[in-house]
């Protein structure tokens, strides 16, 4: 697998399981490999929303994810909270792109002040030390000035942040469209080809006859 078709998403306990779970199945149609780093209080949300029970051992978190993406042999692999050997650990192997979906805002300030006390943490402070490419998608209301301000700390130190907040000009009529409208925005920003909502604009220019 090339180095550029690789991204590491992590995800935290804020909920949002069903941004994560289809940002994760696009990123494996896309044929990508994922490194997925699991936080404790993001399998207790993905219980909670989804009624899906993560496997305890990374080796069968990656085969459930492989599993449920539709993926390859080992196209998933899912990390401990301190596997310190792992690739994301390090700014020589680590992948240049990381999202953290949903991010928790507790996982928003540890990185803001670069804590690195887990592998979470640690790969977001690799990712931005390296200049790579760090989203994160904050799901959280009302907002704090701590908050806000951990946003703008990180935004200035150049993350992207993506608040899971979908639009409406698509007309969605499930949950799944309002879903596909946030992973689309991700895919889009991480360079990944998506066609689950199309861009603002192009179907009126298509229709028109002006695409």
């Amino acid at each position: 697998m090339k180095h550029d078709k690789q991204i590491t998403l992590a995800i935290t306990g804020a909920s949002g399981t069903p941004y994560a779970l289809s940002l994760l199945t696009s990123l494996v149609k896309a044929d990508y490999q994922v490194y997925v780093l699991i936080s404790s209080a993001a399998k207790v949300v993905m219980a909670t929303e989804e009624n899906i029970k993560i496997p305890a051992r990374p080796e069968d978190a990656s085969a459930f994810f492989i599993e449920h993406c539709g993926g390859k042999p080992g196209q998933v692999q899912v990390f401990g909270k301190e596997e310190w050997f792992s690739p994301v650990a390090s700014g020589s192997a680590a992948p240049a792109k990381m999202v953290v979906c949903p991010c928790s805002t507790g996982t928003l300030s540890s990185i803001a002040v670069g804590a690195s006390d887990n592998l979470i943490e640690r790969a977001a402070d690799v990712v931005l030390k390296e200049r790579g490419q760090l989203i994160l998608v904050p799901r959280e209301m009302p907002l704090s000035s701590i908050h806000l301000e951990n946003m703008l700390k990180l935004s200035q130190m150049g993350a992207t942040i993506m608040p899971a907040a979908p639009g409406f000009y698509h007309n969605p009529k499930t949950i799944e469209d309002l879903v596909d409208f946030v992973v689309a925005r991700i895919l889009d920003h991480l360079g990944v080809e998506q066609s689950l909502v199309a861009r603002w604009g192009y179907e009126t220019a298509k229709h028109s006859g002006n695409a």
